[in-house]
């Protein structure tokens, strides 16, 4: 990109909306625009981060997120392709989602006893899984695992992020292993057998979306799609956090269930 051209004054940047100043910036690659151009988002990484927060209370370093956030952002702005039709807002709330997932696996926010308890209750899951050909109930679980149904509730609650990661980590490790590209998806490819597998692994989750419970789907479309946290999520569906948190943990549980068999299958 060319810097040269129209120069913009700071009055008249503050006077551009987010369009014609994100669109200026393509267009001549000027850096005075690209810093207020970020800016205008910052909000918005720090919602991510208070929505990922809002999913395992001890998720602490808010400050390291919104840095993490920005530097992220200013690398978006730079490979952003208007000409690939997503918005710039959905491009850019992907790449800061998987931004702090893989930042929460690097600085390993989740204490070793979640990790155990996560893996305890995955084991459980698929043993009885693989017995009853469905996904377990909830007293079904608490049986296996020796405790009370409340407790075990209480245990999805606290495991929350660690399904988010995993799942996450799972469709890396395949991306890695030469099946599919993971998600969410933050570079779009231009060679024809990795869209092919990049439309079936989406067409996949879109089965296993569909298999999940009315209210596990609306959860997740009001976290994922509608970027509410789960105290707005709980609000509009008329039900406690917690519960929210639970039904958010059964239906990353199901997806990885669902993604592990496709990808043990295929």
């Amino acid at each position: 990109m060319s810097g040269e051209g129209m120069r913009y004054g700071a009055k008249q940047i503050e006077a551009m909306s987010t369009e014609e100043l994100l669109a200026a910036y393509k267009e001549t690659g000027q850096q005075e625009l690209k810093w207020p151009l970020v800016l205008r988002y910052q909000e918005l990484v720090k919602r991510i981060a208070l929505q990922i927060r809002g999913i395992y209370s001890s998720f602490a370093q808010l400050d390291d997120v919104i840095n993490e956030g920005i530097l992220t952002l200013l690398d978006a702005v730079d490979k952003y392709d208007p000409d690939k039709g997503i918005k710039f807002e959905t491009y850019v709330t992907k790449r800061i989602r998987g931004m702090v997932i893989d930042l929460a696996r690097r600085q390993d926010w989740t204490p070793r006893s979640v990790r155990r308890k996560a893996r305890e209750i995955d084991q459980a899951t698929w043993e009885l899984y693989s017995a009853l050909g469905r996904f377990p109930t909830d007293g079904e679980m608490a049986q296996r695992l020796g405790v009370a149904e409340s407790k075990y509730q209480e245990d999805l609650v606290d495991i929350s992020l660690c399904n988010v990661i995993s799942l996450d980590a799972l469709l890396e490790t395949q991306a890695q292993y030469g099946s599919v590209a993971g998600l969410p998806s933050t570079e779009p490819t231009e060679q024809p057998d990795q869209v092919v597998q990049q439309q079936e692994l989406q067409d996949v989750l879109a089965q296993g979306i569909r298999s999940l419970r009315e209210n596990e789907q609306m959860v997740l479309s009001l976290y994922y799609q509608k970027d509410l946290n789960m105290k707005e999520i709980a609000e509009v569906m008329g039900v406690s956090e917690p519960r929210i948190s639970q039904i958010h943990t059964k239906a990353i549980q199901k997806l990885r269930l669902h993604m592990e068999q496709y990808f043990k299958n295929s």
